[in-house]
């Protein structure tokens, strides 16, 4: 795997190894996964496998801000999250049984700032509606109880995806005073508010993306004042203004996310680097990681590379790397990342059954 190089204040990374956890589809999820894999990295010797948790459909992982927890999704109709304790190279212990996710096929979720509450998005089903769940957690980030379940309410123009609601996406922005739930169904980005001592989120606005575009995943750069989103259905990248007083999105510019042309093409993870100069995102179909440079206003393609497997899914930072989860290969590759913001084709490719996600811990 090639080294990151650095110029001035540029994307750089922890330079030291790092414990990754990954998730996967389990058999009973249509998967052929374990759940949670817990992997070592290190640079120059890469990735290895050193322990696994059963964990029924686990397609995404979250971290608490300040305990050694994580969370995972189960998702299934019904759906489920669950806490675990970190262990030193192994695998996570639970922390407690599952608790009802708030709907079904939950496919995303995320710890508030504050670290006493757990969100989570409800993709839905084709009958059943995204929705958005609040989970109040104690002084160890136990689960405790299921605070709120917010419905979202909308439609879109693409036949077999929209004509319900399907949250996808359920985070904090930078300031920490809205939340935000993506909904693939509806082309719509609903902020809410969070009452910090019931637990419960008061709509407070929502975003109108453009018809038809599927917003997937939305990834902030660091000053807050622009958000990106990975538009699943119409196979773009869109650079947003965040106005960070009414917690709304506007669009100002956007880009096809990959370059192949006439292949069916979904994006799907997407990061900012630290320095707010570049995103990356993940095409299924594709099967790249696209790399952009952040100019003003407008994205500047910085070309594509393999994405070390097939259909990759999730997209995480890693020392001088992005690691990717390749769900229907069942590989994480790890991608070398230039000082430039361009992607350096996978030389650390390590197996793991129905990968859909990974987390730095």
């Amino acid at each position: 795997m090639a080294e990151q190089t650095v110029d001035d204040q540029s994307n750089t990374f922890n330079t030291g190894r790092v414990t990754v956890l990954t998730g996967s589809y389990t058999p009973d999820t249509g998967g052929e996964g374990v759940g949670v894999t817990a992997l070592r990295f290190t640079p120059g010797d890469g990735l290895r496998v050193v322990d696994a948790v059963a964990a029924s459909g686990a397609s995404y992982l979250a971290a608490h801000p300040t305990l050694p927890v994580v969370y995972t999704t189960h998702e299934s109709t019904p759906g489920a999250v669950s806490a675990f304790a970190l262990r030193e190279d192994a695998a996570p212990v639970p922390l407690g049984a599952p608790l009802t996710s708030g709907g079904a096929n939950p496919c995303h979720l995320s710890v508030h700032p504050s670290g006493d509450f757990l969100l989570t998005a409800n993709y839905g089903t084709d009958t059943l509606p995204g929705t958005v769940a609040v989970h109040r957690l104690d002084g160890d980030g136990r689960l405790v109880d299921l605070t709120d379940v917010v419905e979202h309410k909308g439609s879109g123009p693409v036949a077999g995806r929209q004509e319900g609601t399907h949250a996808h996406q359920v985070i904090t922005d930078p300031a920490g005073r809205y939340v935000l739930a993506t909904d693939l169904g509806a082309d719509t980005v609903f902020t809410y508010q969070l009452d910090a001592e019931a637990g419960r989120l008061k709509p407070v606005g929502a975003s109108q993306l453009r018809p038809g575009s599927g917003p997937r995943h939305l990834a902030f750069t660091p000053s807050g004042e622009l958000v990106l989103s990975a538009d699943e259905l119409s196979s773009t990248v869109t650079c947003h203004r965040y106005d960070a007083e009414t917690g709304t999105l506007h669009e100002l510019s956007r880009v096809p996310a990959t370059a192949v042309a006439d292949l069916p093409n979904q994006p799907g993870g997407i990061v900012t680097s630290e320095c707010g100069r570049y995103v990356w995102v993940t095409n299924r179909g594709a099967d790249t990681v696209a790399a952009f440079r952040i100019a003003g206003t407008e994205l500047e393609p910085l070309g594509e590379v393999p994405s070390g497997g097939n259909w990759p899914h999730g997209l995480t930072p890693a020392p001088g790397c992005l690691l990717v989860a390749n769900q229907h290969s069942g590989t994480v590759a790890a991608l070398g990342v230039s000082g430039d913001g361009s992607l350096v084709e996978a030389g650390v490719v390590v197996a793991v059954a129905s990968v859909v996600c990974a987390l730095t811990v």
